[in-house]
């Protein structure tokens, strides 16, 4: 009988030694179970237990808690649940990396207006932590403090919200097909973010991102550089550096840099009107870009000396048009970044009679007016052509009742009065 005493004896013995506690995992192996109650805890020191489950002590495994990672950005609201199928009469309790009791059924144990209750049943806890910093990043602890206690964990991670980036770099204007390299740099991602770079709707290739740790060791600066060269087209263009990070969620966070890009000018001569004909005015425009745009234009005329004109104005103004001013005129657009010369050849057409508007007008109403008296005319023939055939419709009829008078059905009689001979003339009109 003394022997088979000994096993149970070590066993306990074992137990009672063991690290910090042990449990037996679902699997059957051993594992090391540590618990610090808090506050709140109904021991003051940190319970160890190690227990060997045999098959029938796997259906208290029900009795094991379950939560969720979660990822909060900072600043935002985190919501921390625990659940339990079979509480065995036992309160759950959350704590926090610092192993703080935070609740333990519906008391709060930590004074931190931030953590509120959200839901407490024999098989839930949950609680939320609004206006999450960076130092509530850890793993939180849900117990249920049954034979052994039994823990779960939810790691919770804070994402550090990139700042605004800010672009260096740019000083002034900058000469066409002038070299440049522009900066961006954002503070306080966490994890780092990524930075891209584009010219309006067109991306850029910059250096691939640079990553520094921040001094509170938890959040990054990311920098970024990219190097082009600008042509006219640049002129007045937006740069923009943008950053890419989780936190954000899609929305855009940039900052752009406009850029002014000097080149010498062009021009261009607009004729008005587009087709002249001696005798009319007409104005040649020179229509000159540039940056800066040009401030004097000079007109000359191709085998005449000296210059026509050299003037601030762009226009060349000719009163009235001969054929002499026919000929080849050019322009030169002049600007501190040099200058231009657009040409144009004139050819004056003679003169020819062109309707005014005011006499189409006369003419559409001569029409209108035409056509009414046509309208008219026709009107009279058929009035005329109507009162001819139909002169005789009425009956005269001087011998009252005559026998041979014809029906009023077939015949209109037309009587004419009149003596012949002393006798009646009767006339028939069938």
């Amino acid at each position: 009988m003394g022997a088979p005493s000994v096993l149970p004896l070590f066993l306990l013995f074992a137990c009672c030694w063991a690290p910090g506690g042990a449990n037996l995992s679902q699997d059957g192996y051993w594992q090391e179970q540590d618990l610090e109650l808090g506050t709140l805890a109904p021991l003051d020191e940190a319970i160890s237990s190690t227990v060997w489950s045999s098959p029938d002590m796997l259906a208290s495994q029900d009795s094991q808690p379950w939560t969720s990672d979660e990822t909060v950005v900072a600043g935002g609201t985190v919501v921390l649940k625990c659940q339990v199928k079979d509480h065995e009469d036992s309160s759950l309790q959350w704590s926090n990396p610092a192993q703080q009791t935070l609740y333990f059924g519906e008391k709060r144990a930590l004074r931190d207006n931030r953590i509120q209750l959200v839901s407490s049943t024999p098989h839930e806890l949950s609680i939320s932590i609004s206006n999450v910093a960076l130092a509530d990043e850890g793993e939180y602890t849900c117990s249920i403090f049954t034979m052994p206690v039994r823990t779960a964990k939810s790691l919770v991670t804070v994402l550090g919200i990139p700042q605004k980036p800010i672009i260096t770099g740019y000083k002034s204007s900058l000469r066409e097909k002038e070299t440049t390299t522009l900066n961006c740099q954002s503070s306080g991602s966490k994890p780092a973010a990524q930075l891209t770079w584009r010219k309006g709707d067109q991306e850029l290739h910059g250096e691939p991102t640079r990553i520094q740790e921040d001094p509170n060791g938890k959040t990054f600066t990311v920098s970024s550089s990219v190097t082009f060269q600008v042509t006219r087209e640049d002129d007045g263009a937006n740069i923009v550096c943008s950053v890419n990070h989780e936190s954000l969620k899609g929305a855009d966070r940039s900052t752009s840099q406009r850029i002014e890009v000097l080149y010498t000018p062009t021009a261009m001569i607009r004729p008005d009107p587009p087709h002249p004909r001696e005798g009319q005015k007409l104005l040649l425009h020179c229509e000159g870009r540039g940056n800066p745009v040009p401030q004097q234009y000079l007109w000359v005329k191709e085998g005449s000396e000296p210059p026509l004109k050299m003037a601030q104005d762009s226009a060349l103004i000719f009163p009235f048009l001969n054929k002499s001013d026919s000929g080849t005129y050019g322009c030169t657009a002049i600007s501190n970044m040099g200058s231009y010369t657009a040409y144009f050849t004139l050819n004056v057409n003679d003169p020819s009679p062109v309707p005014s508007s005011y006499s189409t007008y006369h003419a559409i109403i001569g029409g209108i007016v035409a056509f009414i008296v046509f309208l008219l005319l026709i009107l009279l023939i058929f009035l005329g052509h109507y009162l001819i055939r139909h002169k005789g419709t009425y009956l005269t009829h001087e011998a009252k009742g005559s026998d041979d008078a014809p029906d009023a059905d077939t015949a209109i009689i037309n009587a004419e009065g009149g003596q012949s001979g002393g006798d009646d003339k009767k006339e028939y009109f069938i």
